[in-house]
């Protein structure tokens, strides 16, 4: 990849698409340029990545032909107007906010930019991560694949129409903290019948580490791969009906509505 990449923001998520693609060596150091708030993030990132860092938003974005607005939400409208006038004619603008759209993003630069709206999750820490990502009709689809292929760096990606967007944070973005809670009821329950908490906590993460490489692996519907688990008369089935009565998918569906609810009020 030729083009210079831009971040403000290095936070968690920018840190954690930061280290996937310096170490994929898809594009130099010299070509990759992050802004921070404070000096000691500064440092961190110079430190850890070996990027060009600066506190000064607007060199980001005199600099990036990719250029990775990595804010809070509730920041775009203020980072967007102090770099609006210095950003390329050529710049795509990537987004990884929730509830901030293409129409948004083009109405607070006040014209036609070329914009990528992303919405990355936290496994992105461990290479792991799941990225939807959707355009505007500025760009080429060589130009969408360059964002592709940048993303796949430190994720997977899937490419949805923008009206589904909304409803991303809630399956991917999101549920990595539905998934965490699980791990850690699923350990209590296992210290609760004696065994150590640390190896409750290994034994709980490696199963569902495992149940979901079933899913992605065997292309098998997860209803079949439940009920090949489930013996006639055995304790998973006893486990499943006890998990039914407690509404445990209803939760998990209504859990969802709420974050989907939440997003579409962010901006």
């Amino acid at each position: 990849m030729k083009k210079k990449i831009g971040f403000i923001g290095a936070g968690k998520m920018a840190q954690a698409m930061m280290e996937g693609i310096v170490n994929s060596n898809m594009i130099p150091k010299e070509n990759i340029i992050a802004s921070a708030n404070t000096e000691k993030t500064i440092e961190i990132i110079k430190r850890r990545y070996g990027i060009i860092t600066t506190l000064n938003n607007r060199d980001v974005a005199k600099f990036a032909d990719v250029l990775i607005l990595a804010v809070k939400p509730d920041l775009y409208a203020t980072v967007i107007n102090e770099i609006k006038n210095d950003i390329k004619e050529s710049v795509i603008i990537v987004t990884i906010a929730a509830g901030i759209t293409l129409m948004d993003i083009e109405q607070l630069f006040g014209f036609q930019v070329k914009a990528v709206r992303t919405m990355p999750n936290t496994p992105s820490v461990v290479g792991e991560g799941m990225s939807a990502i959707c355009a505007n009709d500025y760009l080429g689809e060589i130009e969408v694949s360059e964002v592709e292929r940048m993303f796949h760096t430190f994720s997977k990606t899937e490419r949805l129409e923008e009206k589904l967007m909304d409803a991303v944070p809630a399956i991917s973005g999101s549920s990595p903290a539905y998934v965490y809670m699980l791990i850690e009821a699923m350990a209590d329950g296992g210290v609760k019948q004696g065994i150590p908490r640390d190896q409750a906590y290994r034994l709980a993460s490696q199963a569902v580490l495992g149940a979901a490489k079933m899913v992605l692996e065997t292309g098998k519907h997860p209803g079949e791969l439940k009920d090949n688990v489930c013996t006639p008369g055995g304790a998973t089935i006893e486990a499943v009906v006890t998990l039914e009565e407690k509404q445990f998918r209803g939760s998990i569906m209504a859990a969802m509505d709420s974050c989907t609810n939440k997003v579409k009020k962010l901006l």
